[in-house]
């Protein structure tokens, strides 16, 4: 056996026994991944250690968990039901509890710990950019909900929202330091 089908097989395991460490988990890993190509591609020549370090905690002790169990609360009101009109309610639903939330989660942390801001510039920076990635968020998360509900076992749904998560927190650090450069200038 391939030591990929292998460590497969070892990450379902554990999916399967220990889901809510093996989402958290994986939500911190996912968000190490984001941060690095976000610092990457924003040109930082040097790895920001305490600022990885601070979206794995994100990571792990909120998105993998609240994910965790904002899926397993959606899943017991709805019954687990798949059918077209319960996922459009449930992708509804998401986008305007869990998406808003998220977002302004987000925010906050990376305003307040991440670069270590005062509360009135957060607040003010909040208050200029929140409508535009709230709104640049329910364009592309109802479609990846739609995908997830209908499509992924309850199991898999954190994993895959954390892998897409991956890739909108790569655009929300695009989006961050576009800002700052653009202040700076």
């Amino acid at each position: 056996m391939s030591i990929a089908k292998k460590g497969l097989q070892q990450y379902l395991l554990q999916l399967q026994q220990h889901p809510l460490r093996t989402k958290a988990l994986t939500a911190g890993v996912l968000s190490a991944i984001s941060d690095i190509v976000s610092q990457k591609l924003t040109g930082i020549q040097k790895l920001q250690i305490r600022r990885l370090l601070l979206k794995v905690l994100f990571g792990c002790a909120y998105l993998g968990p609240f994910g965790h169990f904002y899926h397993l609360l959606l899943d017991k009101l709805f019954k687990g039901k798949k059918d077209s009109t319960t996922v459009a309610k449930k992708v509804l639903l998401e986008q305007v509890t869990s998406s808003p939330w998220n977002n302004l989660i987000f925010m906050l942390y990376y305003g307040l710990v991440i670069e270590g801001r005062s509360w009135i510039q957060v607040k003010s920076k909040i208050k200029k950019e929140y409508p535009t990635v709230q709104y640049a968020a329910w364009t592309f998360w109802p479609v990846i909900g739609w995908i997830n509900h209908r499509h992924v076992p309850l199991q898999f749904r954190v994993i895959v929202q954390s892998f897409v998560a991956m890739l909108w927190g790569i655009f929300l650090n695009l989006r961050a330091r576009s800002v700052l450069t653009i202040k700076k200038d």
